[in-house]
């Protein structure tokens, strides 16, 4: 079965297969065993780009930057377009096509590894839906040309296991960029607004009503949906925004745990070390001292 879909490529194009003798150390070494790729590339303006797999051996991505396409996954039909990412994983079948009137231009990465399917899943892969918008950001098209560099490296095998890492910083940003088109969308939550009242408000309270009432949405909706981009409850991530700051005061100040306490909102500095120690590890007094040995 092909990797890719041996469309024409044009000059400005670039096509790279992993070699045998490369997967095989991939496979094998520790720090690429989990995640590597297998063959990358770069399609602009695909005219007649379309492929059919019966029977998937590779997992696939593919991040749409420009133009539209056609995807078929069982009874499934998906238009692709600009900023939208295409989840494929191994033995699933699939079928897709540049739109004829306006081609797309594809980043694709073919990987392997042991947490392969973690990844998809993280990415937001589910069944019977491929597809994910993470929007275009020049960081993506950026790591895309970062990866696709190891072609030009003699098959070096330090620069592939570099390019084996930035497969799974390419995946992981890609969670963040999907994040933010969420946030941003209209049905969405206005996270930079959410967020910037939790930071005007790091030496005092806030309770859950009132970052609610800025959503425009009941407690309960406001925060699962909180949840759902940021992994965190609204006031658990806010409690960790007034940790980071109390870490910021015992590094560069002399402030006492006392005032640091009262500086992230705190009137009981014994509450205050029992819920820094819960998150950081560490009592403020030992994680003052341990930054200054």
């Amino acid at each position: 079965m092909s990797t890719t879909s041996q469309w024409p490529l044009p000059a400005e194009g670039v096509r790279f297969l992993t070699p045998a003798f490369m997967l095989e150390q991939l496979h094998r070494h520790p720090l690429t065993r989990d995640c590597y790729p297998t063959a990358m590339g770069y399609y602009p303006q695909a005219t007649g780009h379309r492929m059919r797999r019966p029977r998937h051996d590779d997992n696939l991505l593919l991040y749409c930057v420009d133009g539209h396409g056609r995807l078929s996954v069982g009874e499934q039909r998906t238009h692709i377009t600009a900023g939208d990412l295409v989840l494929l994983p191994q033995g699933l079948a699939h079928r897709y096509a540049a739109a004829p009137d306006q081609p797309w231009s594809l980043y694709w990465v073919h990987f392997q590894g042991i947490s392969s399917r973690i990844f998809m899943d993280y990415m937001g892969y589910r069944e019977h839906k491929p597809v994910v918008h993470a929007g275009l950001a020049p960081s993506l098209v950026a790591a895309f040309h970062s990866l696709l560099a190891v072609n030009r490296t003699g098959y070096s095998s330090s620069a592939f296991i570099n390019a084996a890492n930035q497969c799974r910083h390419l995946f992981t940003q890609f969670v963040l960029e999907a994040n933010r088109q969420r946030a941003t969308h209209p049905a969405g939550l206005d996270l930079a607004a959410i967020q910037s009242t939790m930071q005007d408000s790091i030496h005092t309270s806030l309770e859950l009503d009132e970052l609610a009432a800025i959503a425009h949405l009941s407690k309960y909706h406001f925060s699962k949906r909180y949840k759902a981009l940021t992994g965190y409850s609204p006031i658990k991530h806010f409690l960790h925004m007034k940790i980071e700051y109390a870490c910021q005061l015992l590094d560069s100040t002399e402030m006492s745990i006392k005032a640091i306490a009262d500086a992230v909102g705190y009137d009981d500095a014994l509450y205050f070390s029992r819920l820094f120690r819960q998150t950081v590890g560490l009592p403020p007094r030992a994680y003052r001292s341990s930054g200054r040995k």
